[in-house]
């Protein structure tokens, strides 16, 4: 019989996400989760640093996908629409919506941390720009195009998570591009 079960440090992400929504951020140690997940304090410290981490424990590998494909797109003629469109396009809903809601509201009502995901969608977006300029966007072009499409990103990202419509996250992007569009004037 083997000492430990599979799937350690997902069931400590879950745990952990249960717990801060139940409980909140502040009150929740990282015994508690240990505990829940049916995992040592050990095995836990063996995935992260803190219990913050938990709700950071996939961002670098995102991050690294997400700049990946923006390398792999097709054509980058039209800077801010290849970054909204490798964003979007990313499989968002694997993980469950809810997922995402809970941790969004973990975010939301911890200041302290949401900082740090604002800083992660900056990197994010300082990374994306580096790929559009060496693939011949100018610089300033490519962190426009960058920061703005991680901007509309987040909008319909958020979009999403407070909808309970069967739309996609793709679609309500494209929607708040059009958007966007419409409050643009036209200019000579």
């Amino acid at each position: 019989m083997p000492r430990w079960k599979p799937g350690s440090r997902e069931r400590l992400i879950e745990s952990a996400l249960e717990l801060f929504t139940e409980r909140g951020l502040a009150d929740t140690s990282v015994v508690d989760i240990s505990a829940r997940a049916g995992v040592t304090t050990r095995t836990f410290f063996r995935y992260f640093p803190d219990k913050r981490e938990v709700l950071f424990a996939d961002a670098e590998t995102l991050r690294s996908t997400l700049v990946q494909k923006m390398v792999e797109a097709r054509d980058v003629g039209e800077p801010l629409l290849s970054v909204v469109d490798v964003l979007s396009s990313f499989d968002w809903a694997a993980a469950g919506r809810d997922r995402h809601r809970r941790r969004q509201a973990v975010l939301a009502a911890n200041p302290e941390i949401a900082e740090r995901e604002l800083a992660k969608n900056d990197e994010l977006a300082d990374a994306i720009a580096e790929v559009l300029h060496g693939r011949g966007v100018d610089a300033e072009s490519a962190l426009l195009a960058a920061r703005v499409g991680v901007a509309v990103f987040r909008f319909a990202y958020d979009v999403w998570l407070a909808g309970d419509d069967r739309r996609d996250l793709t679609t309500i992007t494209e929607g708040v591009l059009a958007r966007l569009g419409s409050m643009l004037p036209d200019r000579p």
